[in-house]
Parts: structure tokens; C-alpha cells; sequence
């Protein structure tokens, strides 16, 4: 029998929530999308003014971060012609995030959860995940 840490969601709230405050900071309306340990979504909000096409990509970025256990970005540095790597990105029904903006949330080490962060440019969803991290862990109190 497995025992698996997972996010609750009011837990997942607290991402969101933490997003939501840096997205206002930076006055970009994100799409926020946070997933289980294993991809699947637990709490979504589209700020207003958030991109309509940004809901799928923050959705696929939290998969990604949460399943493949690596920030989106590091895998858009390893897609490239010629790199073991190249192609993952068509993988899993096409849901393989390689654009930044999706991280995995950790605890203790163990991956409980993924963020994906859509609507700014790609280094803006990768400030507003951190901040959600950030946020996270002073509420929480968990450790990384």
C-alpha cells in the first residue's frame, strides 16, 4: 500500500491566492491552474482580463511540472533538434508544457502538487509561479 501526500484544496487555494497577489503586483491578469501529484486539476481561476488561449497552457503547465517533476522552463532548454529530449514536448496527447510558468510543489522533498502560470510572457508566469511558491510555504509553514 502507498501512502501519497497530496494537496488539499484549500492548500491549492493558497497557490492560487499567492499567484493572484503578484499577478496584481505586476498588473497582469493570469490564468492559474494547480494540479494533484499526478496532473490532475484541483483549483483554476482565470482572472479577469486573463487570455482565453492561456486557460489550456496553464492547465498543461501545472500537468507538466507536476508529473514530469521539473519547472516547464528546464525542459524548453532540453527540446531542441538534435537533444535526446527533442519531441517530448507532442507527448502525452499533446499536455507536455515545455514554456515557462510551471513548477511542481514540493513538500519535504515530495512532489504534492504542480502550478502553471499562463498570460504574461514566459519569464512574467515564471515570477508569478514563484511568488505563488513563496506565498505558499510562509502560509503553509511546510518546507520544500
Amino acid at each position: 500500500m502507498l501512502n501519497i501526500k497530496r494537496l488539499s484544496v484549500e492548500e491549492a487555494d493558497t497557490l492560487v491566492t499567492g499567484a493572484e497577489i503578484k499577478s496584481r503586483e505586476l498588473n497582469i491578469p493570469m490564468c492559474i491552474a494547480v494540479t494533484d501529484e499526478s496532473g490532475h486539476l484541483l483549483a483554476f481561476r482565470r482572472m479577469d482580463g486573463g487570455k482565453i488561449t492561456s486557460i489550456s497552457i496553464a492547465i498543461d503547465k501545472a500537468f507538466t511540472a507536476a508529473t514530469a517533476r521539473k519547472p516547464t522552463h528546464i525542459y524548453n532548454q532540453l527540446c531542441v533538434s538534435g537533444q535526446p529530449t527533442f519531441g517530448i514536448h507532442i507527448t502525452n496527447n499533446g499536455h507536455f508544457s515545455i514554456i515557462g510558468g510551471g513548477f511542481p510543489v514540493t513538500e519535504g522533498g515530495t512532489i504534492v502538487a504542480g502550478i502553471g502560470i499562463s498570460s504574461g510572457t514566459a519569464q512574467e508566469d515564471i515570477i508569478v509561479a514563484e511568488a505563488a511558491l513563496a506565498y505558499f510555504y510562509q502560509q503553509s509553514g511546510y518546507t520544500p
